[in-house]
């Protein structure tokens, strides 16, 4: 391997973190192609290997292959989410098809299935324990869902449909951060900041200020800046033009329109299921899954549709006369929604956002994150500014423990700009292990809050805080794994089950006692009054049939669009809205993520067919809260401890069935979903 690129070195840096400050675009090539080459060979001596298959020789030497990869890997793909370049985009685009080829070498490879299909024959005369046997059942299903022991050629096929698919999904993502960063609302004077708080005002200056427009004021399609506008301008026809553009996103026409990279993905994955004997894509993807059928996951999602879609009909009505009162003499369109809920939320509780973020300081709230987690886990946090980071935005934490041990390391990222795909994820630098030694994970949170000007606390809306909330509960569950293996390590599990971990965590943002202590007031250091903290936890479900309804329909589109056939050329506007009409999605409303910019769909295989699995979750969360109701106490050390044991710490070393029963001492109980979101039970 090259000697001098930093990316195959071995790091010398605290905690062994990344050396950002030496690498450059110009090494990942390189390096790619160095550590690819290195893997190769290892996977072929496994292959070849004359002493017969075992568990040590086969699956450990799995395991233990490809740790240059992973460094090289586990930086770049960070990088290209968080802090991009032109020089990174086409080293993602050569690269994808190369990766997605790679892989489909080894799970293809038949000498190697071979090995592993023998020990799985007679993994009861192996004397595993259960993670090992876990690790390799996981092994054993990966190679048959790849295509292993397949005819040749259907496996040169599923090769070529893979490495097709990488590429796709690598320009879909492309795409939408190129029209995201190419739109801006440049606000003219006071006749265009009309109704806008100080807050958001503060955050469209720096995001001027970013851009070289010192002086005005600017208007993203950043989702905390774009939400917050529709939420407070009493400008229609600037609110009509945000939101036309945050729709319109890759499917703008040229070269950054996303419909016939849709309709070529659907159809090669719909091809590939079908080569591996399913009868639609999403048959083959939740056949691994918690759901275990599209049939399962459909009626989760319809059994809530009906509620939320009523409730959503029912907020439409009273927006509709909030709007006539004031002498609107038009029809809700979507965005008005979020205007005039606003408005009714202030008229029904007498609560509104820019009343709460002054309390909502950023600092604290990940102080409060960080609170949380060290009373329910005994973790402690101390920010590190001797760790190289990608961004000098980029804030870092060494995580311990009660005994001061090494946790891991924390990496936040918070803020929006141009660089950074929109949304909000956690995602690893490196993953825990115990195979190579005692390895500790790099964690990161990866944010898109609008900063603040200079010299002033960024405030947060309570959605944002939520999901601080959210991300960091991912986080602790890679922060606080505890499992040999890497492949069963940290977020490594069910699709419908990750966002458990993440869900239950926002639960203690809302918790009293944690917004006694960190919602204060930016100037006063005044702790929210006990009235107006009453207030905003009555709204916890005002405006829900909209929340539920424009994630309902999202997760109902992407559902339907995998169980088509492949057979026909997919339009996706018209299939779009062909799915919207049928399940009568009420008007003035419109799909959380429509298809051209869906990416949790698109960029990626990661939720493809899957969007419902935060619903699956969420029955999960709601359920599993009730644990420490019903202990008593919301840090209930004994109720803490086997959450940290049966979930957090535990990786995917059991069914997640198996683990959620584990900790909550039972199945859940499928009503708590509704019960949370202040929807009404179907009458039994």
């Amino acid at each position: 391997m090259p000697a001098d690129n930093p990316l195959l070195a071995t790091w010398s840096t605290p905690f062994g973190a990344p050396p950002f400050q030496a690498i450059a675009p110009e090494h990942f090539q390189p390096a790619f192609e160095a550590s690819l080459a290195a893997h190769r060979q290892e996977i072929d001596a496994i292959a070849a290997d004359p002493q017969a298959p075992s568990f040590a020789n086969t699956i450990v030497a799995l395991e233990a292959s490809g740790r240059p990869l992973r460094q090289v890997s586990g930086v770049f793909y960070n990088l290209t989410g968080a802090h991009t370049n032109d020089a990174l985009q086409a080293v993602e685009r050569a690269i994808a098809p190369v990766l997605s080829r790679h892989r489909d070498a080894i799970y293809l490879d038949e000498a190697l299935f071979r090995r592993v299909d023998d020990l799985y024959g007679r993994r009861g005369t192996l004397g595993l324990d259960p993670e090992q046997d876990r690790v390799l059942e996981r092994y054993h299903t990966a190679f048959l869902r790849a295509g292993a022991g397949r005819p040749a050629e259907v496996k040169t096929r599923l090769a070529a449909i893979g490495e097709r698919l990488a590429s796709l999904g690598t320009r879909f993502g492309q795409n939408v951060l190129a029209d995201e960063k190419d739109w801006t609302l440049v606000l003219e004077g006071e006749q265009d900041l009309a109704g806008l708080p100080d807050a958001l005002r503060e955050a469209a200056a720096q995001a001027a200020a970013d851009r070289g427009l010192e002086g005005r004021h600017v208007i993203t399609l950043s989702r905390s800046s774009i939400e917050p506008f529709l939420q407070f301008s009493t400008r229609r026809d600037l609110r009509e033009r945000a939101f036309k553009a945050w729709l319109a996103r890759g499917e703008g026409g040229g070269a950054t329109d996303n419909r016939g990279i849709i309709a070529e993905m659907v159809a090669l994955r719909a091809e590939r299921a079908a080569l591996l004997g399913y009868d639609s894509f999403a048959q083959f993807r939740l056949a691994d899954s918690m759901a275990r059928t599209p049939e399962a996951a459909m009626g989760l999602l319809r059994s809530v549709w009906t509620p939320a879609r009523a409730r959503a009909l029912e907020e439409r009505a009273a927006l509709q006369a909030l709007a006539a009162a004031e002498g609107g003499n038009f029809d809700i369109e979507p965005w008005d929604w979020r205007f005039y809920a606003e408005r009714r939320r202030k008229a029904e509780f007498d609560l509104d956002e820019a009343e709460i973020k002054p309390y909502l300081q950023l600092d604290r709230i990940i102080a409060a994150a960080f609170a949380t987690a060290s009373r329910l886990f005994d973790l402690h946090f101390t920010e590190r500014f001797d760790v190289p980071t990608y961004h000098p935005d980029v804030r870092v934490f060494e995580v311990t423990d009660a005994q001061g041990r090494l946790v891991g390391l924390f990496l936040g990222d918070y803020y929006a700009r141009s660089s950074k795909r929109s949304g909000a994820w956690m995602s690893a630098f490196r993953t825990q292990e115990k195979l190579g030694g005692d390895i500790r994970p790099i964690i990161v949170n990866v944010m898109n809050f609008a900063r603040a000007g200079e010299g002033r606390p960024t405030l947060l809306s309570f959605d944002d805080a939520r999901t601080l909330f959210h991300e960091f509960g991912h986080a602790l569950h890679g922060l606080l794994s505890d499992v040999t293996y890497p492949l069963i390590a940290g977020t490594n599990v069910a699709r419908d089950f990750v966002e458990f971990p993440s869900q239950l965590y926002e639960h203690w943002l809302e918790q009293p006692e944690v917004l006694r202590e960190f919602a204060v007031h930016h100037r006063t250091g005044a702790p929210m009054p006990a009235a107006l903290q009453e207030r905003l936890l009555a709204t916890r479900t005002f405006n829900q049939g909209f929340a539920t309804v424009e994630y309902v329909a999202s997760a109902l589109v992407d559902l339907e669009m995998h169980l088509l056939d492949g057979s026909e050329a997919l339009d996706a506007g018209a299939f779009e809205a062909r799915v919207l009409g049928e399940i009568a999605m009420p008007a003035g409303m419109v799909m959380r993520h429509r298809l051209p910019h869906f990416q949790h769909v698109f960029a990626g295989d990661g939720y493809s067919s899957a969007y419902y699995s935060y619903l699956w979750s969420e029955v999960l969360d709601a359920d599993g809260f009730g644990a420490f109701e019903e202990a008593g106490g919301i840090f209930d050390a004994a109720t803490s401890a086997r959450l940290r044991e049966e979930v957090y710490a535990a990786g995917n070393r059991r069914e997640p069935e198996a683990a959620y029963r584990a900790f909550r001492g039972r199945d859940p109980d499928p009503g708590a979903l509704l019960r949370k979101r202040g929807l009404p039970e179907p009458v039994r």
